[in-house]
């Protein structure tokens, strides 16, 4: 009895001493599961991004150029005419003048002493020419009459030929006399831009002594240098571009091949034409790239690029919205967007920005749809 009875109160007293150590068990078990929920529920909200697709693009090939700007053609304004003064300049550097524009003007007085001396030289000839025309009139009268030697008659017929000649020398003259006061105002030979100006006032100038240089129709063309090997490839009227002042973009034309190759470097000159409208200064050295044919391009916008270590890459998202860094090769750059040469195919989803706050198995969350 009274063992049982020992039994009876060590029973009743065995499930009080092992309750609290199960209920700390279950409390064990539970918190680890709470924590994997937090965690998982922080990680996805770490950061929210957009995806995109890779697109197919045709885009131009370019070869690499560069070389300096300069003046597609240059025309020298000279003096015709020597000895005389300039009296005025008209124009200086910079000035864009017209075809047949006065520019400078040389002193007038002695031309034009010379040009009334010469005047009065025809009007000479003109009555000597009179005088013989009429003996040579009454010559062929009286030529079959024997009043006449064949001497005399000779005579007045030759003297009037004389004097026609001695006629058209002075008319000659006068001409020339003319023309040498037109020169005294020197004209803008095309239209243009004073690049240059040699004149000073009040110099004697000799003739052929350049006064100006100008830039024929304003036209600044690009020298550009390119390797050997692309020459086959270009061709008269393709596209090419260059980084203008302030980083604008000109495009351009190609005018001419050069026919010759460096044997130094390796390069020849492509003469690319600019338009006057979006003319630089000539004389700058500057960069660019000549289209060549369109070919396939795999393009992502430049800002899924992530630059790490010297290489690039982009993020790409699975169907658990979880990200991989994959590296990749990259080619042209237009319009931004950059073209991915290896590494992704077009079925794949793209970060489009913020990769560079991310990492390798990130969960992330997809905003919108892919494109």
């Amino acid at each position: 009895m009274q063992q049982s009875s020992l039994e009876s109160r060590c029973m009743r007293r065995f499930p009080l001493a092992i309750f609290p150590a199960a209920f700390g068990l279950a409390l064990m078990t539970m918190a680890p599961a709470m924590s994997a929920e937090e965690a998982q529920q922080q990680e996805a909200a770490a950061l929210t991004v957009e995806v995109v697709k890779p697109t197919q693009q045709q885009w131009p090939e370019t070869v690499p150029a560069s070389g300096w700007l300069k003046p597609w053609q240059e025309a020298i304004i000279a003096a015709e005419i020597g000895g005389l003064r300039i009296t005025d300049i008209l124009v200086d550097v910079g000035s864009v003048v017209t075809k047949g524009e006065p520019v400078a003007k040389l002193l007038q007085d002695t031309v034009e002493a010379d040009l009334r001396k010469q005047q009065a030289a025809v009007e000479t000839a003109k009555a000597n020419l009179a005088k013989a025309k009429a003996d040579a009139d009454r010559t062929r009268k009286l030529q079959n009459t024997g009043a006449l030697s064949q001497e005399d008659i000779t005579t007045k017929l030759v003297s009037e030929q004389t004097a026609q000649a001695d006629l058209d020398s002075a008319n000659a003259a006068l001409d020339s006399i003319k023309i040498q006061l037109s020169q005294t105002t020197i004209l803008a030979p095309d239209d243009g831009l004073i690049s240059s100006r040699s004149a000073q006032l009040g110099n004697v100038v000799s003739s052929g002594a350049e006064l100006f240089r100008m830039i024929r129709q304003q036209r600044v063309e690009w020298q550009a240098e390119v390797s050997a090997r692309y020459l086959s490839r270009i061709s008269v009227g393709m596209t090419a571009e260059i980084a203008g002042p302030a980083g604008k973009i000109i495009k351009g034309t190609v005018r001419l091949i050069g026919p010759t190759v460096d044997s130094n470097t390796g390069r020849a000159i492509v003469y690319i034409a600019l338009p006057p409208d979006d003319r630089p200064p000539e004389g700058i050295y500057v960069s660019g790239e000549i289209e060549l044919a369109s070919t396939s391009a795999l393009t992502v916008p430049d800002t899924a690029l992530v630059f790490r270590d010297g290489l690039n890459y982009v993020f790409t998202v699975d169907a658990d919205h979880r990200v991989k860094r994959v590296r990749v090769d990259t080619g042209r750059r237009r319009d931004g967007a950059v073209e991915i040469l290896s590494g992704i195919v077009s079925s794949d989803d793209v970060v489009k920005s913020g990769g560079a706050f991310l990492a390798d198995n990130a969960l992330v969350t997809v905003s919108g749809a892919s494109k």
